[in-house]
């Protein structure tokens, strides 16, 4: 092995060591394992100085940003955002105007030149998709409307972000340009946008859905291939003279369009998970602790700005558009902090030469501090808004008082049917015809057709989050009709935890030992017994009625 390649293991290594040894001493102090990341970073950065960023982790680190934000992509799916459009448009457009102008304006007041003080506004300006969607999703609140307000606002923000990244490409390299060439880079710039952004619509709407469609019948498969499609629309980007970020961002948009594209974001999770770790790790490797003397009182001006005032603007904006107070104290806490295109916006800057190391510096320290911050804001908003509430200090936005009517996904006393064979669809249409609400999962989104008043959901029971998301716990009953013996008996011990009754296809007589010692509730053979006897026990046991 070369000794590059090792330093690189060796860096990997302990970048993953540390982040998880921070992690677990976060998990203990409480503290949200995203600043535990950072810390990390810090720790083996500017304080031991164990690791420094070269090449190899640069790109690692460049790597890492094109997967997270063709994750942030992915979460732009224009149907679960349809009903947010205008709320999205209006807060989104509003809040960026005005908190871009605000932290400008506050920029400049302390001593920055306009260029610097345009950047530090943009710095913070946006707020993060990836650590607020993770916070929110580790509270299990994704399906509250100021959780999806909070998206919505987001995604506008990355697509004005998306512009301003166009923007910095058209400025070429850190070598002045004269109006004529900065007139075509920018020219070049916008217009391959434009034509990555039609490629990538079209791809999504004539040349995706049949080749994922069959790919979704294996887990491997779609995994692969989304990848595949993620780094093709980046070496596209890269031949129009675009930005990794941007081709990322767009391929992501485009698979987002597609009916897999929750289930492929819960497979490509764990993957987001360890680049998050990654990414902000190397964040606080490159922090230079001797530019903090110098810009820290300004740090802590612009901290300020993002924790206090950006949040006021958008709790205002949300007001106005006649939200209730607490849907606008908790989207308005959500936004509190900066967003990982700032990075990228000011790494940008530095390399085009407009802004300088200490510029970088200060929007890394703002970072730091301001996510942080928001971090523990967000995890204990409930808390938060109970002690506002109380004080009456939020009555003078004028919020109304009325609770929004939330059309909440809550599923409750349903029958949950694992895969759509033939025996699954017979149980579904047999329930379904009984009045019975029924939830129908599968992987594969062709087997989902047809099930007429069924609730479908394209997933994998083996993940937790679609435990979470499909309500095991308030079930009815769980049925397997799967041939899979893992997945069965994964299914049938979850199914005992939270105690409820359920009933798996016992497909040969090798896997009947395993189930009965799991408490399995019902063994279907149907081979000897049939769906109809089945159905008929399940009465008699009072689990549906006669």
């Amino acid at each position: 092995m070369a000794a590059d390649d090792y330093q690189l293991l060796l860096h990997l290594g302990f970048i993953v060591i540390t982040a998880a040894t921070f992690a677990f001493v976060g998990k203990l102090i409480r503290m949200p394992t995203i600043v535990g990341y950072i810390l990390a970073g810090v720790v083996l950065g500017p304080l031991l100085k164990l690791i420094e960023i070269d090449d190899s982790l640069d790109l690692i680190s460049e790597l890492g940003i094109a997967l997270l934000l063709f994750l942030v992509g992915l979460e732009l799916s224009f149907e679960k955002i349809k009903d947010l459009g205008r709320v999205a448009l209006i807060l989104g457009g509003c809040q960026v105007l005005l908190t871009a102008i605000g932290g400008t304006l506050v920029a400049y007041s302390m001593g920055f030149g306009l260029i610097e003080a345009i950047f530090l506004g943009g710095t913070v300006t946006f707020s993060s998709t990836v650590v607020v969607i993770k916070l929110l999703d580790q509270k299990g609140v994704m399906n509250r409307l100021y959780a999806r307000i909070s998206v919505a606002l987001f995604l506008a923000q990355d697509i004005v972000v998306i512009g301003a990244l166009t923007v910095l490409t058209g400025f070429g390299g850190s070598e002045p340009l004269t109006p004529m060439e900065m007139a075509i880079n920018f020219s070049q710039a916008f217009g391959g946008m434009a034509l990555l952004l039609t490629l990538a619509l079209i791809a999504a709407r004539y040349l995706l859905p049949k080749p994922f469609a069959w790919a979704a019948r294996s887990p491997d498969t779609v995994f692969i291939w989304a990848l595949c499609w993620c780094f093709l629309v980046v070496m596209l980007a890269h031949q129009l003279h675009l930005s990794v970020e941007i081709g990322a961002f767009l391929a992501g948009i485009a698979i987002a369009q597609l009916p897999i594209h929750e289930d492929l974001h819960r497979r490509l999770h764990p993957l987001m998970a360890f680049f998050i770790a990654v990414f902000l790790v190397t964040l606080g490797i490159k922090m230079n602790l001797s530019s903090f003397s110098r810009v820290w009182p300004a740090a802590l001006g612009l901290s300020a700005f993002v924790l206090l005032i950006k949040p006021i603007i958008v709790f205002n904006i949300l007001a106005r558009i006649r939200f209730s107070e607490y849907t606008a104290f908790q989207t308005a806490i959500a936004t509190g902090q900066v967003s990982e295109f700032a990075f990228i916006l000011l790494a940008l800057g530095a390399t085009t030469g407009l802004i300088g190391a200490d510029i970088v510096a200060l929007g890394g320290l703002v970072g730091i501090i301001t996510i942080a911050l928001s971090s523990y804001l967000i995890i204990h908003s409930e808390a938060l808004y109970r002690l506002f509430a109380r004080t009456g200090v939020l009555r003078i936005f004028r919020a109304k008082q009325e609770d929004d009517v939330e059309a909440l996904r809550h599923r409750k006393a349903h029958s949950i049917i694992v895969g759509m064979n033939a025996l699954g669809r017979e149980i579904v249409q047999q329930l379904t015809q009984r009045g019975e609400r029924v939830l129908a999962i599968d992987t594969d989104p062709n087997k989902l057709e047809g099930l007429g008043t069924a609730d479908i959901l394209i997933g994998n029971v083996e993940y937790q989050s679609v435990v979470e998301e499909i309500g095991l716990r308030e079930a009815k009953i769980v049925v397997s009709a799967l041939q899979i013996e893992d997945t069965n008996h994964m299914l049938a011990y979850r199914c005992r935890s939270a105690g409820v009754p359920c009933a798996i296809h016992a497909f040969d007589m090798s896997v009947i030992d395993d189930l009965l010692d799991l408490d399995t509730t019902y063994l279907m053979m149907p081979a000897a017994d049939g769906v109809v006897q089945q159905r008929k026990l399940m009465q008699q046991e009072g689990v549906f009625e006669g």
